[in-house]
């Protein structure tokens, strides 16, 4: 076993575990569920980064030959140039403009060529990891009126407070869950980029992970009011 990879069928078997555990000490509860497509979304998030992980055969082959045929287009012009014998320097001037030019759009071509299968894959892994950011802040959403004050007797309830369910010890397994869910939502987007070497897709799992870390960060503070 590798310790510097991330191992998607470890992912994936912890939220199994940790959607058993939700389950079994709140039946039927929405975070549950959320847990249910958490784990649904990393089954098919491990299979996504797989794929974007592979080459796109087909795609390199075609780049390969445009750029083939571009190229030799490009070279049997220029063999075929021939001076006029009154040739002046201004004249030259302007044709070496042009073949600049005309180099430069060339270069620009095959850039956009060779990079085409990268923008593909990050598209495809910037649509996944826009889920994920969705997940994260479903699950925000299901601890958001969870108020440790009034679990622990620190505070009464008024007309529109939302209705207490949870004891003080349920409470606190409840935000753990939470925490622990956005915690592999993370890990689950860090799937993405840890074969697929992008700035972008880099920049969205990170901030994708201070989000998470973010409302964990605020979970936490609940729970220290609960221990308290």
């Amino acid at each position: 076993m590798s310790y510097l990879t991330l191992d998607a069928a470890e992912i994936v078997g912890t939220i199994e575990r940790l959607g058993r555990r939700i389950e079994e000490r709140f039946p039927g509860s929405g975070l549950g569920k959320v847990c249910g497509q958490l784990l649904a979304t990393a089954r098919l998030g491990s299979e996504r980064a797989a794929a974007i992980a592979r080459p796109i055969l087909p795609l390199r082959v075609a780049t390969v030959l445009l750029a083939v045929v571009i190229v030799a287009g490009l070279a049997l012009t220029v063999t075929q140039l021939r001076p006029p014998g009154d040739f002046e320097l201004s004249q030259f001037i302007q044709v070496l403009e042009a073949g600049i030019n005309d180099l430069v759009l060339i270069g620009a071509a095959i850039f956009f060529l060779v990079t085409a299968e990268s923008r593909i894959k990050r598209r495809r892994a910037l649509r996944a990891l826009h889920e994920l950011r969705a997940i994260a802040h479903i699950i925000d959403m299901h601890q958001l009126t969870k108020d440790p004050e009034r679990a622990t007797g620190q505070a009464s309830a008024t007309e529109s407070s939302p209705r207490r369910q949870l004891s003080k010890l349920e409470l606190g397994r409840y935000l753990d869950y939470c925490s622990e869910m956005l915690s592999l939502t993370g890990k689950v987007a860090a799937l993405y980029v840890q074969t697929f070497d992008d700035s972008v897709a880099l920049q969205a799992v990170n901030e994708i992970e201070d989000l998470t870390t973010g409302l964990s960060q605020k979970i936490w503070q609940k729970m220290m009011i609960l221990v308290a």
